[in-house]
């Protein structure tokens, strides 16, 4: 096995073929080099096993958008250091070999060219594109042929005191979508989760937008919210900024030559961006198919699509996946001041329709029911918004940096 990214999916998924007993190198550009990202999770998706320290910060999840909704599930913080520390200690009891280098290109289905490392190229049976949203091996440095959508975020840390107003203690900010940011045009929320440290990070977040909301406008929407509130940002609070898309289309090198896995798959949920607990729980799964297909016989093509057709990409996971990106494309045509109504009817969907929609990644049937349910509750003028995208092309690009402003008074 030759795993492509050493994030959280490509640690996982390496440390997991080890323990098959599958012959595993890492390939990562910097694999001593920290994790920044704060990494989350609703508690039950998590995979059984993981060491208690990986889960930072635990809360009752909440949201707002034209109303108040508790969500009804704990939500998680990921302490970054624990779970990787947690990965490396399954990929060190497997032997797993670690190799700094970038992968350059595919030369062929079992060869990659490596470039700033001591190797030149790698070899393996099967490669795994495990490098993010960027995807390394993803049909040679793939080029979107429309303007991807993305999802943007600019957040900073402070004192949970400070947080206070906003999230309070045992909670966790979901969404927050009143417009206390004094701002027109395109709809932002709030996302406030504790860290588990004494801080909370606060992100004005933009789910979705083809191309993303612009960093400095998110910043710009982000203080002067916390503003509103009376929350003062420390000079030296450390700032998280966001960018990644949420519409990539599947893997496909072709041949079935390189298995796409986490973000790379995509395994993103372009409606809420997440997709760490699902790489990790899928990661042992797709570990073994793929070492009971070589054990087999199974020429590593052949290994790839057993993964693909058996665990990542089933007929539902496929129908599903087109289902979400469905919404999704309803969500980019929404007006600006249709979005929070949009979310106050989904939010106040019976919890199981909800868990449906946001984590049943393979349940067609209930994934069906989720949005059968939306659209019984939803008034016609939403309905006419949900169903259009179906039949509609992509949602068009919009203007990369938009002039929005402050509303006077």
């Amino acid at each position: 096995m030759l795993v492509v990214g050493g994030g959280p999916a490509g640690r996982a998924l390496a440390a997991a073929c080890a323990a098959r007993g599958l012959t595993t190198t890492l390939l990562d550009p910097a694999p001593q080099r920290p994790w920044r990202s704060t990494f989350a999770a609703w508690a039950d998706e998590l995979p059984p096993g993981l060491t208690p320290g990986v889960v930072a910060a635990r809360a009752t999840g909440r949201a707002v958008a034209l109303t108040e909704h508790r969500l009804g599930w704990d939500y998680v913080v990921l302490d970054t250091g624990s779970l990787r520390a947690h990965l490396d200690d399954g990929m060190d009891r497997g032997g797993v070999r670690v190799v700094a280098g970038r992968a350059a290109a595919l030369l062929s289905p079992h060869r990659v060219a490596v470039t700033g490392g001591d190797a030149s190229s790698l070899s393996a049976r099967v490669v795994v594109d495990a490098g993010g949203h960027r995807r390394p091996l993803g049909a040679g440095s793939w080029r979107p042929a429309r303007t991807t959508a993305e999802q943007t975020a600019h957040g900073v840390v402070v004192p949970a005191a400070a947080a206070a107003p906003l999230v309070t203690p045992g909670e966790a900010l979901f969404m927050d979508w009143r417009p206390d940011h004094g701002a027109t045009g395109w709809p932002t929320f709030l996302y406030g989760v504790p860290l588990g440290d004494g801080t909370v990070l606060l992100e004005e977040t933009s789910l979705a937008r083809r191309p993303g909301l612009p960093l400095d406008e998110l910043r710009t929407r982000l203080h002067a919210r916390l503003h509103h509130h009376g929350i003062t940002v420390p000079a030296d609070a450390r700032v998280e900024r966001v960018r990644f898309p949420v519409d990539t289309p599947r893997h496909d090198h072709g041949a079935g030559a390189v298995l796409g896995f986490g973000a790379a798959a995509p395994l993103v949920h372009p409606a809420t961006g997440f997709s760490v607990a699902t790489s990790l729980t899928l990661a042992p799964r797709v570990a073994g198919v793929l070492a009971g297909a070589l054990a087999d016989g199974v020429a590593g093509a052949g290994a790839v699509s057993r993964a693909e057709r058996e665990v990542l990409w089933t007929p539902a996971a496929r129908a599903v996946h087109t289902l979400r990106r469905r919404g999704l494309e309803a969500l980019l045509r929404m007006p600006p001041d249709a979005v929070p109504a949009f979310f106050d009817t989904f939010l106040a969907l019976p919890a199981r329709h909800r868990w449906a929609y946001l984590t049943a990644r393979d349940d067609l049937g209930a994934t069906l029911a989720a949005m059968t349910a939306l659209f019984g509750r939803s008034g016609w003028t939403l309905r006419r918004r949900l169903v259009g995208p179906a039949v509609l092309p992509h949602a068009p690009a919009l203007d990369p940096a938009p002039g929005t402003a402050p509303r006077s008074g």
